[in-house]
């Protein structure tokens, strides 16, 4: 890997100080850093470890950010956690045998999905309402799940994981905020472990934009917490927006290859 320049590692510190802002709160940080890691010259797969890297400091500052403030119990929450890490692990591992066209294809429609269930349900707020699963049977089929999908392609796992709380598991807004990051946090461990052991990681890079993601995350968490469901639902919608105008635009987009657009 050549030497970057000066003024790309400050773009690559900005962007993980505001990935790290705006993931604390709605998701969506790979939107901000893949990109500028890809811009700075890194090449796409040291990208995808790397990234990983500067994600968990995020994800980690945000969830002691809630911890502390009581909005997710860690010990209570540990197994799902491991459940996790234990689907990002494999997704990182199979990411060969998943058909990636397929999950390039349906992401837009699922995001912009998930835009529009925010967008318009009424009486979504910070007070959790009625459960449809357990937590045991939650964390035993849909974090894993998710996690596996965190491992193979990433974009959008926070908003799955969003929707999955609120819907499924009846937490608010804030709530299932918090445990967000709790499991992204898991989902990114389990694809670093693997990610490393290819040595597909750029590890100064990394824990650099690391540092920058960990200060981001403070703070965009702190302001998800003074605010809750009035500031995390119209920027999840804008994340998840923005993520899906993000892959259709790429010519290569197997949906517009398919349509032919």
């Amino acid at each position: 890997m050549p030497d970057i320049a000066l003024h790309l590692l400050l773009l690559l510190c900005v962007a993980a100080f505001f990935a790290g802002f705006v993931d604390a709160i709605a998701g969506g940080g790979g939107l901000i850093t893949v990109p500028a890691m890809l811009i700075a010259g890194i090449p796409p797969l040291q990208t995808l470890g790397t990234n990983k890297v500067q994600s968990i400091f995020g994800a980690a500052s945000a969830t002691l950010a809630y911890a502390r403030k009581g909005h997710v119990q860690l010990q209570e929450q540990l197994p799902m956690a491991l459940m996790a890490v234990m689907g990002g692990a494999l997704g990182a591992a199979l990411a060969t045998i998943v058909p990636g066209a397929v999950l390039q294809a349906i992401m837009p429609v699922l995001l912009l999905a998930i835009a529009i269930f925010f967008a318009v349900k009424p009486n979504l707020d910070d007070l959790d309402k009625h459960r449809l699963v357990t937590p045991f049977a939650f964390g035993l089929t849909l974090v894993p799940a998710i996690g596996f999908y965190d491992g193979v392609f990433g974009p959008g796992t926070g908003s799955f994981f969003m929707l999955g709380f609120v819907t499924l598991a009846g937490f608010g807004v804030l709530k299932a905020t918090a445990h967000t990051k709790l499991l992204n946090f898991g989902s990114n461990l389990g694809a670093l472990i693997v990610f490393a052991s290819f040595g597909a990681i750029l590890w100064k890079i990394g824990l650099l934009m690391g540092v920058c993601q960990f200060l981001g995350a403070q703070l965009g968490s702190r302001l998800a917490m003074r605010i809750g469901a009035k500031l995390i639902k119209p920027l999840l919608v804008i994340v998840c927006v923005a993520l899906a105008i993000k892959l259709l635009a790429d010519p290569a987009n197997p949906l517009r290859v398919w349509l032919g657009i």
